[in-house]
């Protein structure tokens, strides 16, 4: 959420931030519902006062025997108007909330522009691309040839862009996310939290994934409470300081969750229909960041640098980007994307994404902290990142340690949660 106090003190940058993100100007709409608004509060407010100065001159007037009926009917008036003013305020203010609530969080400066990945700017490879001396597969074929990755009968049960995993790769799956947050708990100091999987539409809001998003994410009947599926842990995990006052010395606070995610992928008709790069249900090892303003760039560089660990704990090529402003996401102001190297595509592909989102996300979830010796609050900012997904680090394991006999080597650092197996598809 924008904060409408700066927007009325810097109404052209807001507009050029808007601009960047590929969006029209509208400060002057802001600031003119702004200015309907405020003179509606005051005519209110007016109204109000003169009613209690008649309440007063009414008693006044009764002591001395004197008629009272123009106090009445001004009251009266007054009380109409009173009741009008505050209505149309109320009006006006849902109009600019509502307004507010769907426009996105404004670029950074030092983002790159651009209207989409193609502006997107590199920041650093880590790594070579994997070479093979044969033709190396893609993960469904490998998946699929031996026999522990099974798409026909996830679409038999839920349809389309689901997977069912068999054995070793079912036990992978679990070992990636086990030792994504024994890293991330044991070294990184992040807190792990297992919260709940559906979530109120205030939470969701909370984020920004509401109202902009609600065509992306699957909701349960009304029947039920209409709650929504998590599309990633950062909706309840953020929301842990939604509506709270943190004491400074608390922050940071760094939480990390492994949860399946839902996701409608209503705008990815077409895109990655095979394998399991898009999926409906996928599983995330989530971060999240809590701090202060002054602290926020220092995490989300320190984010960033958790989540490549376990790609160079794993021994996957990958490279950092840098979002530009028409590719970030909604909550965004500055997002880095971790991509990594698939043989079998003969291409990078997202894997994590992490953002500094300001206080955009803290202003719409009311989360505060209190600085030492000061009475006063202020907004927290908040950081998410993925560390990483899972199945997509599932997918770059299959496709970088393929062996030209189709099966595959397990990184070291797996092994043990393997019970020491070295090798999938080795019978």
């Amino acid at each position: 959420m924008h904060d409408l106090r700066w927007i009325r003190d810097h109404p052209a940058e807001f507009d050029r931030g808007l601009e960047r993100r590929g969006l029209p100007q509208c400060a002057d709409q802001v600031l003119t519902l702004d200015s309907a608004w405020r003179a509606a509060e005051t005519r209110a407010q007016e109204a109000q006062a003169r009613r209690n100065r008649a309440a007063r001159e009414i008693g006044a007037a009764k002591k001395r025997g004197e008629d009272i009926g123009v106090l009445l009917d001004q009251t009266a008036a007054d009380k109409a108007i009173e009741a009008e003013s505050a209505a149309e305020a109320s009006r006006l203010r849902a109009e600019i909330d509502g307004l507010l609530a769907a426009l996105p969080n404004l670029p950074a400066p030092e983002v790159p522009d651009g209207p989409d990945e193609s502006a997107n700017q590199l920041i650093r490879r880590v790594g070579e691309p994997t070479r093979f001396n044969f033709k190396p597969q893609p993960h469904d074929a490998l998946g699929e040839s031996l026999g522990l990755m099974d798409f026909r009968t996830a679409a038999k049960l839920s349809g389309a862009r689901f997977v069912v995993l068999r054995g070793a790769l079912a036990r992978l799956e679990r070992a990636i996310a086990q030792f994504m947050l024994d890293l991330h708990t044991g070294e990184f100091g992040y807190v792990e939290i297992a919260p709940p999987l559906l979530v109120r539409e205030e939470t969701a809001f909370g984020t920004g994934n509401l109202p902009k998003a609600a065509e992306d994410m699957f909701r349960t009947t009304p029947e039920s409470g209409g709650l929504w599926l998590i599309p990633t842990a950062e909706m309840p995990l953020t929301n842990l300081a939604r509506d709270e006052i943190l004491d400074e010395a608390d922050l940071p606070l760094r939480f990390t969750a492994w949860t399946p995610c839902f996701r409608s992928e209503a705008g990815a008709a077409g895109r990655d229909t095979r394998g399991m790069i898009r999926q409906h249900q996928f599983n995330k090892v989530e971060l999240v960041s809590i701090t202060r303003p002054e602290d926020s760039a220092a995490e989300h560089d320190r984010m960033t640098a958790c989540a490549e660990a376990v790609l160079q704990r794993l021994g996957l090529p990958y490279r950092v980007m840098l979002l530009s402003s028409g590719d970030m996401g909604f909550a965004a102001r500055k997002t880095y994307d971790l991509e990594v190297w698939l043989p079998g595509q003969d291409a990078y592909r997202e894997i994590s994404s992490c953002s500094n989102c300001g206080d955009f996300q803290a202003r719409r979830m009311k989360a505060r902290y209190r600085p030492a010796g000061e009475k006063g609050t202020r907004l927290v900012h908040t950081l998410n990142g993925s560390g990483l997904a899972v199945g997509r680090t599932m997918i770059a394991i299959l496709e970088n340690y393929q062996r030209s006999d189709g099966t595959i080597a397990i990184p070291e650092p797996l092994q043990p949660y393997m019970g020491g197996r070295k090798i999938i598809g080795d019978a």
